[in-house]
């Protein structure tokens, strides 16, 4: 049976919830309520595992807060056995446009905190990852407040609408992998 570990990067709060930054813990929610399980708190994360299609999927929400997401993953990745070419980590990333998702290989941190733990924890850039884009639509110095604030009423119904698209591309690369999710998922 493939293995596959699914890695929403966020922050753990109330005061949290609903930020542009939690986009992975929010796609990981809908993926778990799709397919009905729920997230138990566990050692490092809140881990959720489901079966589809003969593929066991372990995802996990940090708890470690995101500039320590490495500690996380590196431990689930140990736990479960699991290669880093079956891990996806789904990340907030302000150079792409609201709602616009990209997936790929590998990549820098681009600035991004969690993304960066990562990196000098495993020891490498070479990972999958599903970029979902917040923009950036913030004024100079503003960077931190947008990104740790709520989606605005008009963001919402679209930030929704990718929620599901982006749940539909984790299934797809559990299904028939990174190349293929890719070529169809980063054109939509």
């Amino acid at each position: 049976m493939s293995k596959f570990l699914i890695v929403g990067l966020g922050n753990i709060g109330p005061e949290y919830e609903g930020t542009r930054h939690n986009i992975g813990f929010d796609v990981l929610n809908k993926l778990a309520e799709t397919e009905k399980v729920s997230f138990s708190s566990d050692r490092l994360a809140d881990v959720a595992h489901l079966k589809l299609k003969g593929r066991s999927i372990i995802l996990i929400k940090p708890t470690t807060y995101m500039n320590l997401s490495g500690k996380a993953v590196n431990y689930w990745l140990q736990q479960e056995k699991i290669e880093k070419s079956n891990m996806l980590v789904l990340v907030d990333e302000l150079a792409l446009p609201l709602g616009k998702l990209r997936m790929g290989p590998k990549g820098s941190d681009g600035g991004h905190n969690g993304l960066k733990n990562i990196q000098e924890v495993l020891g490498t850039s070479e990972y999958p990852r599903l970029r979902f884009g917040i923009s950036n639509a913030f004024s100079k110095g503003k960077q931190v407040d947008f990104v740790l604030g709520k989606w605005t009423e008009e963001e919402r119904p679209l930030v929704k609408e990718r929620i599901d698209i982006a749940v539909e591309a984790i299934k797809s690369f559990t299904f028939i992998g990174l190349e293929r999710t890719m070529n169809v998922f980063n054109t939509k």
